[in-house]
């Protein structure tokens, strides 16, 4: 918990601040929410994966992305962005019915403990055993999965959603990470909701520099 001098410091801060990692796609997942919602930030980059000396003040992790909105700080990216479809609720990124709300909360359990995981052993891990058997696992796992894509516009909604917000930053980070998706029948589906994804407005506003060199 925080203490009270932290909670003070906290409270100084007029506007809504997001600390991110330039290059983690979880600090990602959250820029394109605030993208989508159209939300301005003061935006607090790091480029090298060091945390800036201030966030240490809001997150007893001291980890990023940390999203500060007055007397609140949030440290964790999904909880930051079903705080961020709440409060503003235009437009909405989760499905309105319990139901399918919870699926979509399960979509995005899944892709935590599916693609998420391989991501980080992809980027931290120093055994290149590791990092091989992680890339062939993330490559058989999307391949196995593309034809679900063509069901429907997005991931199994006809709308865009905080699933595909987990989403778009791992498949966009495919070629950095070693991925190759190489075009066929089976993986169109895949590539084309790429496509759909990246050539949204907020997608591409929602980019670091450094994820622009992600891929050519």
């Amino acid at each position: 918990m925080k203490s009270d001098d932290n909670s003070a410091v906290v409270s100084k801060r007029s506007s809504m601040t997001l600390f991110s990692d330039s290059s983690s796609h979880y600090s990602h997942r959250v820029r394109i929410v605030l993208a989508e919602k159209g939300v301005t930030v003061d935006l607090v980059e790091s480029d090298n994966g060091v945390s800036p000396r201030e966030l240490a003040d809001f997150n007893p992790y001291n980890t990023m992305p940390t999203l500060v909105d007055r007397d609140l700080a949030l440290y964790e990216s999904k909880v930051m962005m079903e705080y961020l479809d709440e409060r503003f609720p235009h437009p909405p990124l989760l499905p309105v019915y319990p139901v399918a709300r919870a699926e979509s909360r399960q979509f995005m359990y899944r892709i935590e403990r599916d693609w998420c995981s391989l991501v980080d052993a992809i980027q931290n891990s120093r055994s290149d055993n590791v990092i091989k058997k992680s890339a062939k696992e993330l490559r058989e796992s999307l391949s196995a999965i593309a034809p679900v894509f063509a069901e429907k516009p997005f991931f199994m909604s006809d709308e865009f959603t905080l699933v595909d917000c987990c989403i778009a930053p791992i498949l966009w980070r495919l070629p950095f990470l070693g991925v190759d998706i190489r075009p066929s029948k089976q993986s169109k589906p895949l590539l084309d909701y790429m496509d759909r994804l990246f050539r949204r407005e907020a997608f591409m506003e929602s980019l670091s520099i450094q994820e622009r060199e992600m891929r050519p």
